[in-house]
């Protein structure tokens, strides 16, 4: 029993990618928060708006709604999907260095970001979730693709 625990947890050595059954759950799950989180949030806004959206909250609004429709993909193609959470982490990390601790050291934290601040530090969830070393052996080791 305590074998089967084990591999469930570990990387297949017999996995080309070198990834665990167990990962590939917790990606699927992120995805799947995502998708479900960000997707009932932002489909009543981008479809049944009833006041005029400002420009960068329409803009906003439509690149959250993007992010949620692609994580439906990243459930059935989690490891092909991880550019998404890697674009939902640094996004979100800039956003909470650049804006929310700036106002929050200068105690301005308005309304509007009080209100998004906990939805965004969900982004500390990502790192613990993304598989580290494929990251790094596919995205950074790797060769890049041909030029010509």
């Amino acid at each position: 029993m305590k074998d089967r625990i084990s591999k469930f947890f570990k990387a297949n050595p017999l996995s080309p990618d070198g990834v665990s059954t167990f990962r590939l759950y917790l990606l699927r799950a992120l995805y799947l928060l995502i998708f479900v989180g960000q997707g009932t949030i932002q489909w009543p806004t981008i479809i049944h708006h009833t006041n005029a959206l400002t420009f960068w909250h329409g803009v906003g609004s439509s690149l959250l709604f993007s992010i949620a429709l692609l994580a439906a993909l990243g459930i059935r193609y989690p490891l092909q999907m991880l550019p998404l959470l890697l674009f939902e982490l640094v996004w979100k990390s800039i956003w909470l260095i650049a804006v929310a601790l700036p106002l929050w050291l200068a105690e301005q934290m308005d309304p509007d970001t009080l209100e998004a601040f906990p939805s965004i530090l969900m982004a500390v969830i990502v790192p613990m979730v993304i598989p580290w070393p494929y990251v790094f052996a596919n995205y950074v080791k790797k060769p890049g693709d041909r030029w010509k």
